[in-house]
């Protein structure tokens, strides 16, 4: 009763989105989502010794703020679902050791926060748990270091790349009938259009948002129109341009509803973003601070939110290996 098709089920019971939380850095706090976000940082360190750990302590602050904005204690969350870019996502499993939540560690790459999202409302849907928190994170600073060139090095970054977003979002799926509830689950599969340049990131994960929003409307029978808005996690300017393009060819036209977190993320020419954003944070405080706001207030009732990811490790490029796109889509509604 639950599956529509391949990739998209309906939940029955519609878990609601009770609370979010987010937390971003300098550099995003002055871009146009500053007054939709809990907290800004000061400075890439944040009091910390490496990048690393501030990492940690940005994701280990919003468990702790998420949980006080919805009054809730540990004991009261089931499980804690959530990821980031570090390699074994060690932002995630440090910053929730001392919390004695029981914890799925998760990674879609960039696409984590909807794919935590998804498989904890499929979760309080089954019956399995009352709450979750579903949480992601990344920081500009590791991220370069672990994925591109040390920053001390001063690399020249090319017009196609993406600002990593240094944040962290977090949200509390609940089976309290109170908030935005989570109507349908669209999981995407592995796409590898053969595109080999990490500076090119929008470009390697634009097909695997199509193929997942051309599945979430062939299987649920919607189309465009039933959404209020159409957001991508992080494919940027350029990415999104080239989703746009293949929807069209397969007669979907989602021009004038899309937007992309990349996007909306940073003033791409004030703030020299290139691009734009991306990372786990930048969908994960998106959704959190601007999103959710936007649909409590009511000026958003129907959005479909789909993250997307690129696959990909250091040292599979070195081996000559192409980067994996992902792509996982929610229809949020109130």
């Amino acid at each position: 009763m639950k599956r529509l098709g391949k990739k998209t089920v309906a939940l029955t019971s519609e878990p609601h989105i009770i609370e979010t939380s987010s937390i971003v850095g300098k550099k995003e706090g002055e871009g146009p989502l500053a007054k939709y976000f809990d907290f800004i940082l000061e400075d890439e360190y944040w009091g910390e010794k490496s990048f690393e750990k501030t990492e940690i302590k940005i994701l280990k602050e919003n468990l702790n703020k998420v949980l006080q904005k919805a009054k809730k204690t540990p004991e009261d969350i089931n499980y804690i679902l959530a990821g980031d870019l570090l390699n074994q996502c060690i932002s995630s499993s440090y910053a929730v050791r001392e919390s004695e939540i029981p914890f799925i560690g998760l990674y879609g790459a960039c696409s984590t926060m909807v794919e935590s999202l998804a498989i904890g409302s499929m979760l309080v849907d089954g019956g399995f748990a009352d709450n979750i928190i579903a949480m992601t994170s990344s920081h500009f600073c590791s991220a370069e270091r672990q994925f591109r060139f040390p920053l001390e090095q001063g690399t020249q970054r090319t017009p196609t790349a993406q600002w990593t977003v240094t944040g962290s979002g977090a949200a509390i799926v609940s089976t309290e009938q109170k908030g935005p509830k989570i109507t349908h689950v669209t999981i995407g599969q592995v796409v590898d259009m053969g595109i080999k340049d990490a500076n090119n990131m929008g470009a390697a994960m634009a097909p695997a948002a199509a193929d997942t929003i051309y599945s979430h409307f062939n299987e649920t029978g919607r189309d465009p129109s039933y959404y209020d808005l159409i957001v991508t996690g992080d494919l940027g300017i350029i990415g999104g341009e080239i989703l746009k393009d293949i929807l069209l060819k397969n007669d979907i036209n989602i021009k004038g509803r899309y937007n992309d977190c990349g996007i909306l993320m940073f003033d791409s020419k004030a703030q020299d973003t290139h691009a734009g954003g991306s990372g786990c944070g930048c969908c994960g405080s998106v959704f959190a601070g601007y999103l959710y706001n936007k649909l409590q207030q009511k000026e958003l009732n129907k959005i479909l939110l789909v993250a997307t990811g690129a696959l990909m490790s250091p040292t599979a490029i070195q081996q000559g290996e192409a980067i994996e796109g992902i792509a996982h889509a929610i229809a949020i509604e109130n």
